[in-house]
């Protein structure tokens, strides 16, 4: 796998996994027994800890990477072969 290929990989997984990871620990304004103001989404986040989430995202991803090099590098997946012509 070259540079530019696992970069993208990357940071596609990345994008996958930050998206799966937002919904965890959110608490809207009413279920913390707020009241929400006028103009104020009812579904929005009191704390959203977006960073701890990126950090989280961050470490998730390097691990789930680390496997598909080690499978690839392992040879357990040759997609290479995928795309050569038969013969």
């Amino acid at each position: 796998m070259s540079l530019i290929t696992g970069m993208m990989i990357y940071a596609v997984m990345w994008w996958i996994v930050l998206f799966m990871v937002l919904p965890f620990g959110v608490r809207t304004v009413r279920e913390e027994g707020g009241v929400v103001t006028v103009g104020e989404a009812t579904s929005a986040p009191t704390k959203p800890r977006i960073a701890l989430k990126m950090l989280v995202t961050t470490l998730i991803s390097g691990l789930i990477m680390g496997l598909i090099i080690t499978l690839i590098q392992l040879e357990v997946f040759d997609f290479r072969g995928y795309f050569l012509p038969p013969g």
